[in-house]
């Protein structure tokens, strides 16, 4: 596959990453996949991808890379500056490049992870059907490892086709900020929890500088399990998602990097909730909200809709040719939008 880019500067932590390894977490390999889903779906349908395409995960601070060949580029998630040989172009939206361009992207200003795609998808072996990087397994991604300087990425050309570039109207993309709340259903091991489970749902907690791909370490007040049960639990299959209490009381949110654990789960982030932790950075507060299954599934609905009706829209090629972006703005959209908001 023809070579696209080339890395001057990695950045602080980039990663190739699609949607996840599925099926392997009994042999120790763990799913992987891009953390922030929402934002890695968003830049490839942006792109005219698959929604499982692989893409660059940027870490705090982004790279910078020299473009080696015509192809059109996207980037969704924290707010990172984008220049194009210096100048700005927007986040949420693709934009064309040609060989010898130079793009920078910066630091976070909120957020703390964003995706580059590519048209096609960035080319790396697939590895037990998955593209995705596992740094400590030291497979997948490229190499198995970070970016670093020198490295050359390819993409899949005969995925690629020609798009006008799109853009995700302003009004749903997520906002980060440093105060965040997370919606949770007790258990699977709340019956461990008498006290500790009111003030899991009631209290602020901070998150701490122990954060990575495997999960996010919180300070706050300690979660206290009932004196009749024991510290821990017969090793179990971790999912991200997963609110782990250890001995010391400190919650530990799961992320996509686990295979099993042995401490009890208070509770369980729900899926569309995970793109929000990806976000956070150390310093930042978290509040729990309590909700059911039968809530958690009904939202995900809604957004497999709402993803669903723009992959429509973005599949126009008739809207794009005559509008372009200007057709995210203009009121035939905003009234499709409202209108389906409305059924859903």
């Amino acid at each position: 596959m023809p070579a696209a880019l080339k890395i001057r500067q990695p950045g602080a932590y980039s990663t190739v990453q699609d949607l996840g390894r599925f099926g392997y977490q009994r042999y120790g390999v763990p799913p992987s996949g891009a953390v922030d889903r929402f934002a890695a779906k968003t830049v490839n349908l942006l792109l005219g991808n698959h929604k499982n395409s692989a893409v660059l995960e940027m870490t705090i601070a982004g790279p910078i890379i020299e473009i080696l060949t015509p192809c059109t580029l996207a980037v969704t998630g924290a707010a990172m500056s984008i220049k194009i040989n210096g100048n700005l172009v927007d986040n949420w939206s693709s934009f064309a490049v040609v060989k010898g361009d130079v793009i920078a992207i910066g630091h976070a200003e909120s957020g703390c992870r964003a995706y580059l795609g590519i048209n096609g998808g960035i080319d790396v072996p697939m590895i037990m059907g998955s593209r995705s990087c596992y740094t400590d397994g030291r497979f997948g991604g490229h190499e198995g490892r970070p970016l670093v300087a020198g490295d050359i990425l390819a993409y899949c050309d005969d995925q690629a086709g020609s798009i006008e570039c799109r853009t995700l109207p302003a009004a749903y993309r997520p906002t980060y900020s440093s105060h965040w709340e997370l919606r949770a259903i007790p258990g699977p091991q709340d019956d461990y929890f008498d006290q500790g489970l009111e003030l899991f749902f009631s209290q602020k907690f901070t998150v701490t500088p122990q954060v990575n791909r495997m999960g996010y370490r919180l300070k706050g007040p300690k979660i206290e399990r009932k004196n009749t049960m024991p510290a821990s639990i017969i090793s179990e299959p971790s999912l991200p998602g997963g609110v782990q209490v250890p001995e010391g009381g400190d919650p530990i949110i799961l992320l996509s990097e686990q295979t099993v654990g042995g401490y009890a789960k208070i509770a369980t982030v729900i899926r569309e909730d995970i793109a929000k932790i990806a976000q956070t950075m150390p310093g930042d507060t978290i509040r729990f909200q309590r909700v059911s299954i039968a809530e958690a599934l009904d939202i995900e609905r809604k957004n497999k809709e709402l993803y669903s009706f723009l992959k429509e829209e973005y599949s126009n090629a008739q809207s794009f040719a005559v509008l372009g972006k200007q057709y995210y703005k203009s009121e035939i959209f905003s009234e499709k939008l409202s209108n389906f908001l409305r059924q859903i």
